[in-house]
């Protein structure tokens, strides 16, 4: 982990990194990683699903007020995992770009996921290389919204925000 942040603020103190294609091992082991993941939320296996994410990760759900440290996730999902519930995201497709440095220890990542509960999600984040492996430094899930059901989704939000804001007063 340490030496991916080196890594990282070497290559942002020298400009903008460039994109590299990952090799075919490089793919297939950053694919392992949020394989991994995806399967290990829904099977509810908590260890093996947190063993997926770099110490110092984040996780950003849809609602604006989730930005969750490892531990504040861990915090949350535990009780859903620990009674057998866990989450279901099939990867449709998944995009996988690499730094073109050296160090070849930090990609990004996004996917387009079908869930039963949500339908279609894209996930967007950041792996590192951490002691050989591929860890998720950063995962945000969203909902994608076509953009002709913007506007009215957009104002569907914005009367929600207005509602809770008065409901505070």
């Amino acid at each position: 982990m340490r030496s991916a942040v080196i890594a990282l603020v070497l290559m942002l103190a020298g400009g903008v990194a460039q994109a590299a294609e990952p090799t075919v091992a490089e793919k297939a082991a950053m694919d392992r990683t949020l394989d991994t993941l995806h399967d290990a939320a829904a099977r509810a296996d908590g260890p093996r699903y947190f063993a997926t994410y770099a110490p110092g990760a984040v996780f950003i759900g849809t609602d604006v007020t989730e930005r969750w440290t490892l531990a504040e996730f861990r915090a949350f999902a535990e009780p859903f995992f620990s009674k057998g519930r866990g989450w279901t995201y099939r990867p449709r497709q998944r995009w996988l770009t690499l730094t073109d440095d050296p160090c070849r220890c930090i990609a990004w990542f996004d996917e387009v996921l079908d869930s039963e509960s949500y339908g279609t999600t894209r996930g967007v984040g950041v792996l590192i290389l951490a002691d050989g492996d591929w860890k998720v430094a950063q995962y945000a899930l969203s909902f994608p919204v076509p953009n002709d059901l913007a506007k009215g989704i957009v104002a569907e939000i914005k009367a929600y925000e207005a509602r809770k804001v008065t409901e505070q007063k």
